[in-house]
C-alpha cells in the first residue's frame, strides 16, 4: 500500500510540473517573460502558489527546466542510441531524433521566447545555450569523435562537422518556422531533407580505404 501510494504522489507530481511548464510557456510566449509573474502561472497552471514555489523557487529556475526538459526530452530513448560502426545508419539516427525535437511547436516557442527577450534578459540565452543546445551539440561531436577513433569515419574536426550536420537539418526544420507562421513541412520532407544531410555528410566522411594491393605474379 505504501509503494502504490509513493507512485501515486509521484505521479501526482510529475502532473503538476508538466501543467506548470506548460502554462509558464504559454504565458512567457503571450506576455514575455517580464510580464509574467509565478502567480498568473500557477493560476494558469491550477496549481496552487506554494506548490509551485516548492518546485520553483524563482521565475530563472523554472525557465532553466523548461530548457533542461525540452533538450532532454528524448534522453532516455535507449533504442534511439545512434549506431556505432555504421556511419551512415548512425547518423540518420542522429539526424531524425533531432528533426524530431526541434520541429516540436514546444521547441519553436522557447526560441521565440529566448529570442524576444534577449535584449533585457541575455541570461535566458545563456540559459538556452548552456543547458540546451551545447549539450546536445556536445553528444553528437563526441559520437563523431567516437566514429574517427574507430576508424569508421574520417572526421579529423569533429566540432565542425557536427555544427554542419545540424545546422542543415535546422536550416530546414527550425528557422524557417520561427519566421512562417504557415511553414509547416510533410514528414516526407522532413525525412527527405534529413536524408539529404546525411548523404552530404558520408560523402564527406566517410573513411577513406586505400585499394587493395594488386596480386604478385
Amino acid at each position: 500500500m505504501a509503494a502504490e501510494l509513493s507512485a501515486h504522489h509521484r505521479r501526482l507530481a510529475r502532473q503538476k510540473r508538466e501543467a506548470i511548464t506548460t502554462a509558464a510557456t504559454e504565458l512567457f510566449l503571450d506576455r514575455g517573460y517580464d510580464g509574467t509573474s509565478l502567480a498568473r502561472i500557477a493560476e494558469a497552471a491550477g496549481v496552487s502558489k506554494s506548490t509551485l514555489f516548492k518546485q520553483f523557487p524563482t521565475k530563472a529556475a523554472l525557465f532553466e527546466a523548461i530548457v533542461t526538459e525540452s533538450w532532454q526530452r528524448d534522453a532516455g530513448d535507449a533504442a534511439e542510441r545512434p549506431q556505432t560502426g555504421d556511419l551512415r545508419s548512425g547518423l540518420t539516427t542522429v539526424g531524425h531524433r533531432y528533426a524530431d525535437l526541434i520541429g516540436r511547436p514546444g521547441m519553436t516557442a522557447l526560441f521565440r521566447i529566448v529570442i524576444a527577450e534577449l535584449p533585457r534578459f541575455p541570461e535566458l540565452g545563456r540559459m538556452q545555450f548552456q543547458l540546451g543546445k551545447l549539450p546536445y551539440f556536445t553528444s553528437v561531436q563526441h559520437y563523431l569523435e567516437s566514429e574517427h577513433e574507430a576508424g569508421n569515419a574520417d572526421v579529423p574536426d569533429a566540432a565542425s562537422a557536427a555544427n554542419q550536420f545540424l545546422g542543415m537539418i535546422a536550416n530546414y526544420v527550425l528557422w524557417p518556422r520561427m519566421l512562417l507562421t504557415d511553414w509547416k513541412p510533410a514528414a516526407s520532407d522532413i525525412h527527405d531533407a534529413v536524408e539529404q544531410a546525411v548523404q552530404t555528410m558520408v560523402a564527406r566522411y566517410a573513411p577513406t580505404r586505400l585499394p587493395d594491393p594488386k596480386p604478385e605474379r
